[in-house]
């Protein structure tokens, strides 16, 4: 098995943005989804004191990730759990709050690049699709138990798939001869199911249902409505969280909750702003960034990057 290889996204901007948070002394961050490490190697490089708090779900990341940042000593911690444990996690190193939190979303350039994790249509691999291989359910248990209507339904919300009802009924149908074990078939599947003309705009017909089933697998989008709001009440004062989204539904998700905390509570018609309604961040982007032509050409995952980011205000009632 070849190295799987990663390329930060937006990395000089993520930087820039955790810089005033990071500058003192003995800061703190959390990368709520460590990967293969390139975020927090160069994180933990530009700032010479900064200790990093590492969470993945995926053991096999943490094994990687570890031995990539080892040099930086106990510097690195790594926790295997899932990025709505960060408050178990910091509880379980003696820490109630930290100065950033990094969320960068969606499937890591290692998951991708190992063909037999599943979660590639371009490869043909067994259909499991965990980000944590120890425990779940995997993709083929999804396809081979679902009904039409709670398989047309994932596949049309977590998806965004115009035929989602079509490719229900081929994979009921299909999984009455043979259950669905690996993703050639489904590929094959989906191309047949969806009309041709649809086929030829939008990219490959099967990326939808890959997302939706990668989606459901892993419960990505309840976990992280959980993660933003508990990584938001980890910040210390002038502490500060970056979120890079991949698709719609995750950066619908964090739109909403970073605007929620952004907003002031103070009662419609009252003169003056009390204290305890000013609004808990401040918000660092205008709207989404995302990644410019350059980076783009050079990385091809950075062209649906969407990046967000915000700074605690003040304190919790």
């Amino acid at each position: 098995m070849s190295e799987p290889r990663h390329v930060p996204v937006l990395l000089d901007r993520i930087i820039e943005l955790f810089t005033p948070a990071l500058a003192g002394d003995a800061p703190v961050l959390v990368d709520a989804t460590l990967g293969l490490g390139g975020h927090t190697d160069a994180l933990l490089t530009a700032f010479p004191s900064l200790t990093v708090v590492g969470l993945d779900r995926d053991t096999d990341a943490l094994a990687l990730a570890g031995a990539r940042l080892a040099r930086h000593g106990e510097r690195i911690r790594t926790v295997h759990t899932v990025y709505d444990g960060l408050p178990d996690a910091l509880a379980g190193l003696g820490l109630s709050k930290v100065d950033g939190v990094l969320f960068d979303l969606g499937v890591s350039s290692m998951q991708l690049d190992v063909a037999d994790r599943g979660f590639a249509y371009s490869q043909d691999a067994p259909l499991d699709m965990r980000m944590d291989q120890t425990r779940g359910q995997t993709a083929a248990d999804v396809l081979n138990t679902y009904s039409h209507g709670d398989l047309a339904r994932l596949l049309r919300v977590y998806g965004e798939e115009k035929f989602a009802s079509r490719i229900a009924s081929a994979v009921l149908s299909a999984r009455e001869k043979e259950p669905f074990t690996t993703s050639g078939r489904l590929v094959q599947l989906i191309y047949d199911a969806v009309p041709a003309p649809a086929r030829r705009t939008g990219g490959h017909p099967a990326k939808r249902t890959f997302q939706a089933l990668r989606i459901e697998v892993n419960s990505e989008l309840d976990v992280l409505r959980r993660a933003i709001p508990a990584a938001l009440s980890a910040l210390r004062v002038g502490g500060r969280i970056v979120v890079e989204s991949y698709q719609s539904l995750e950066d619908r998700i964090v739109k909403h909750a970073l605007a929620e905390l952004a907003k002031s509570t103070a009662p419609q018609g009252l003169p003056v702003e009390l204290p305890e309604h000013a609004p808990r961040i401040r918000l660092l982007t205008r709207g989404a960034e995302q990644a410019g032509e350059a980076e783009t050409a050079a990385n091809p995952r950075a062209q649906s990057v969407r990046l967000r980011a915000a700074e605690r205000t003040r304190e919790d009632p």
